[in-house]
């Protein structure tokens, strides 16, 4: 809104500052942060007084998580309140990856709320049908990166860290790969969402990764020297980075332990979703699987131990996701998180580097 306003005045005085995706960046962080902060009480208060008894918890989880009984969820909602209005106020919506980008949160963060809703009103751990949450978002996912491709200098092509320049053009076929990228990495960040603020630093640090990327492959000079692909436009996703930068620590503020609110499916689907997206656009989905490893180790984790128990009646881990493995073990929660926090760290700047190993 705000950098139509400014087109439409020629970038003239102050708002000159508009033109600047840095700018812009900054402003976005500033904004999320600033209204996430501010809502955060009240959205706490109403979500506590509408579901009641709040999100249940598994009578198989670790015990010390019976005491979170009654804290409310679907705090996903006040972050995506605050991303959409930093991304409308700050970005050019003219842009189709911005609005792949949108479709995707939004719609994981439609189909998050309707399965949190279910939990509530049921009181049950078991919400919308796996089969059915599934097929809405391939259908989302497969939207979005059909707009993904129509935008006027992308392309079909797949990169591979390491390697310089394009492996194979995958065609009408990288819908159906970018897709899964998108649905894999949203269910990833929604089963790491188990303990208070697991999933909310390491999405913050994955966005700051991003939000460098995503720069980088917008501008013509700072991919061509370092071997990346380029996409104009591109770098506009900087600012949405930025919003969800400003978004999560909003929320961490409240999700910090003991949790206040819990983000829900509503957040976790959403934020891994766009996520994914801004992978896409930039077409560094492999480099995702590094920075976002510890979301796609907490995945294996599930379906290591579910495919193993169905074979041989056996458990590999004392309880998965893999989290919950290390509380059994006798890990506090506290201890886990951190712990966690910090490989996630250390990930993101072995992503980093495979920008330069080319």
């Amino acid at each position: 809104m705000l950098y139509w306003l400014a087109e439409y005045l020629g970038f003239e005085s102050a708002f000159n500052l508009i033109r600047y995706i840095t700018f812009r960046t900054g402003a976005a962080v500033a904004t999320a942060l600033v209204i996430g902060l501010v809502i955060g009480p009240r959205f706490i208060n109403m979500l506590r007084v509408r579901q009641g008894k709040g999100q249940p918890i598994r009578d198989d989880g670790p015990q010390s998580h019976k005491q979170k009984v009654g804290t409310p969820t679907m705090g996903g909602l006040m972050m995506l309140t605050a991303i959409s209005v930093a991304v409308f106020l700050w970005m050019d919506l003219t842009n189709l990856y911005v609005w792949a980008c949108i479709i995707v949160m939004l719609g994981f963060g439609l189909v998050g709320f309707l399965d949190d809703y279910d939990k509530v009103k049921k009181n049950s751990h078991k919400g919308v049908s796996g089969k059915v949450r599934l097929l809405f978002e391939f259908l989302i996912a497969g939207v979005a990166v059909t707009l993904i491709i129509a935008q006027k200098g992308s392309s079909t092509e797949l990169y591979l860290p390491f390697f310089n320049g394009p492996v194979i053009d995958l065609g009408l076929f990288y819908i159906v790969f970018g897709a899964f990228v998108i649905v894999a990495f949203g269910n990833a960040v929604n089963l790491t969402d188990g303990l208070d603020g697991l999933a909310t630093m390491p999405v913050i640090i994955a966005s700051v990764a991003f939000m460098l990327i995503v720069y980088l492959v917008g501008h013509v000079n700072y991919s061509k020297y370092l071997g990346l692909p380029f996409f104009v436009g591109a770098a506009d996703l900087t600012i949405l980075c930025g919003a969800i930068v400003g978004a999560g620590l909003a929320f961490l503020w409240y999700n910090a332990p003991p949790a206040a609110v819990f983000m829900g499916d509503t957040g976790s689907l959403a934020l891994g979703g766009v996520l994914g997206t801004i992978a896409v656009v930039a077409h560094h989905e492999f480099v995702l699987g590094i920075i976002g490893g510890l979301f796609v180790v907490e995945a294996l984790s599930v379906i290591i131990q579910v495919f193993w128990f169905k074979r041989t009646g056996k458990r590999v881990f004392k309880m998965a996701p893999i989290h919950h493995h290390f509380e059994q073990l006798g890990w506090s929660e506290t201890k886990v998180v951190i712990r966690f926090w910090i490989i996630a760290f250390v990930l993101a700047l072995a992503g980093l580097s495979t920008l330069k190993l080319r």
